[in-house]
């Protein structure tokens, strides 16, 4: 098995590294490879609303110049992803955003790629915006009914200078537990295959209120 874990950090080796890194390093005792992929430092254009992807359903987006396409093949075929983001204006930085949008479009149009993998979300904070940044990212991972592992609360991690996250006890707890469980949740799953059958995909039903 494999989890994926995307820094939507600016710094390479900021917080919200450490906080994967982790939540990664209980995997790794599990027995389960981990990736990390550094996406906050690249240029990443947001989603256009053009509507090619659904039309296309080649699991790409049609927008060229970045890796979002290679990223979305690398979570296609991962079984667990974590979502980690540093805390810009209590929000996702802004280019974690953009790949998220357009990644998580072209899993939903695609047959729902991303359906029950393993999904959880890391927040890095130096104060106050944590939760709404969690809230985001598991908004993701929801819409995509993928399964979400927790930890002993919310999975946020507070620290300013690159690595006072190791400071926060608490914190690391969190990371460790979540870690921890998001090893369990992975083996539960695959261990299930071919024994437990998993719920049909129904359609999506669409409804407009203003008509």
């Amino acid at each position: 098995m494999k989890t994926l874990a995307l820094n939507g950090s600016p710094n390479k080796e900021g917080n919200t590294f450490h906080a994967l890194k982790m939540v990664s390093a209980e995997l790794e005792n599990a027995g389960i490879e981990t990736e990390v992929i550094h996406i906050g430092n690249k240029v990443i254009r947001g989603c256009t609303a053009c509507g090619q992807c659904a039309k296309n359903k080649d699991e790409r987006c049609v927008l060229h110049g970045d890796e979002v396409n290679e990223w979305i093949q690398k979570m296609k075929h991962a079984d667990g992803i974590i979502l980690g983001s540093p805390v810009h204006f209590a929000g996702i930085g802004g280019t974690m955003k953009a790949f998220l949008d357009r990644a998580f479009f072209v899993s939903s149009v695609n047959d729902s790629m991303l359906r029950h993998k393993i999904g959880t979300a890391v927040v890095a904070v130096r104060r106050s915006g944590g939760l709404p940044t969690f809230d985001q990212l598991n908004n993701y991972l929801s819409y995509s009914e993928m399964l979400i592992p927790t930890a002993n609360y919310w999975n946020v991690i507070h620290g300013a200078k690159q690595g006072e996250v190791t400071q926060d006890a608490e914190g690391v707890q969190i990371m460790r537990v979540l870690g921890k469980n998001m090893a369990w949740l992975m083996k539960l799953v695959e261990n299930g295959k071919g024994t437990i059958v998993p719920p049909e995909r129904e359609a999506k039903t669409r409804m407009n209120f203003v008509r």
